[in-house]
């Protein structure tokens, strides 16, 4: 299994992206978000997702050079045409709106319609963290999943994040587990992935990995997890008049542009107490969610954001492992693009 250095598989994906004719700032954005996502442990929405937009972009599927536009503003409010743009860009400008207008009016809204993929969410909220606000960032996603009771895909993992300044980050898909766990056991070979994630073509539950590749994801919590689902598309598809359900594109549906719409809210803390103060206070309720008696099996009480800020300490001091799949898929996406990938 290679394992590599975050700056050197960064100037990688750049180089990549920048040969697929994205904007060399563009390109950055893009290769920073997907890293990042690996150095979270965070692998399906890292480098493993390339290939899939290197293949949307020589395919003329998806216009790396539109900026996309603002349709209306009107206070807290902001609507966004992405133009079929690359899915960070698209959200990187988005966020900067979002973190503008809290500023100013305390909170903000604003949705992006004809969008595309735009890695992890977390990323995108995290813009808002730095900025001292809460950022709540959700997005519809190609149709994987069946509405309870359901057998055929019409809603998306359509996951939900939030951050907040302290130890505390939330980033959660509507499904079991996002689609890429499946995507990525089976560029790697894996037969079988665990009961509860997936359905086969049928609606029928499956641990198969290429029928659950096939097939359908698994709505979190059952009714619950389609409802959460139904609440995103709402504020995301329909609240933005883009595409809805069904009529968005993706990695199994190829032929056609992605349409996904995304939201990002912004909330200023100071509107309410000093920021210092508001962390203080999340700490404090972590520390009350993390001082629990232990549960049989159990050696300590995590907090959503845990996992992840561990294994990125560590991806850093020691480098990022890629599974050889996934390394052979990117190896392979470079040649396409006649880019040198690096010896590991």
């Amino acid at each position: 299994m290679p394992v590599i250095s975050a700056p050197e598989i960064t100037r990688f994906v750049e180089q990549i992206l920048v040969a697929a004719e994205v904007p060399p700032h563009k390109a950055s954005i893009a290769a920073t978000s997907l890293v990042a996502s690996n150095l979270r442990g965070v692998d399906s929405h890292g480098i493993q997702l390339l290939p899939f937009y290197v293949d949307q972009l020589l395919a003329g599927e998806m216009d790396p050079r539109t900026d996309g536009r603002v349709i209306s503003e009107f206070g807290s409010c902001l609507h966004f045409d992405g133009q079929n743009g690359l899915g960070q860009w698209i959200a990187d400008t988005c966020c900067r709106h979002a973190v503008r207008i809290a500023s100013a009016q305390g909170m903000a809204m604003v949705v992006a319609r004809e969008s595309n993929h735009f890695g992890a969410a977390a990323w995108w909220a995290q813009k808002m963290r730095a900025a001292g606000q809460i950022g709540i960032v959700m997005c519809n996603a190609s149709p994987l999943v069946p509405p309870w009771q359901g057998k055929e895909g019409r809603l998306g993992t359509n996951p939900i994040c939030m951050s907040v300044p302290g130890p505390w980050l939330l980033d959660m898909a509507t499904t079991t587990v996002a689609a890429g766990r499946i995507f990525k056991a089976m560029i790697n070979g894996k037969p079988d992935i665990p009961p509860g994630w997936a359905f086969d073509s049928e609606g029928v539950p499956t641990t198969d990995t290429a029928r659950a590749y096939k097939g359908m994801l698994m709505p979190l919590g059952g009714y619950k997890g389609s409802g959460l689902a139904m609440m995103v598309e709402i504020l995301c598809s329909v609240l933005s008049g883009g595409a809805m359900a069904n009529e968005l594109g993706g990695i199994r549906f190829r032929g056609k542009t992605v349409r996904v719409s995304q939201m990002f809210m912004a909330i200023d803390v100071s509107r309410f107490m000093p920021v210092e103060e508001f962390t203080a206070r999340v700490e404090r309720l972590v520390k009350v969610m993390k001082t629990t008696p232990t549960a049989p099996g159990y050696e300590e009480v995590l907090v959503a954001g845990d996992p992840e800020w561990r294994r990125e300490a560590e991806r850093l001091r020691n480098g990022i492992p890629i599974e050889q799949g996934n390394w052979d898929a990117l190896c392979k996406t470079a040649a396409r693009v006649r880019v040198t990938a690096p010896v590991v």
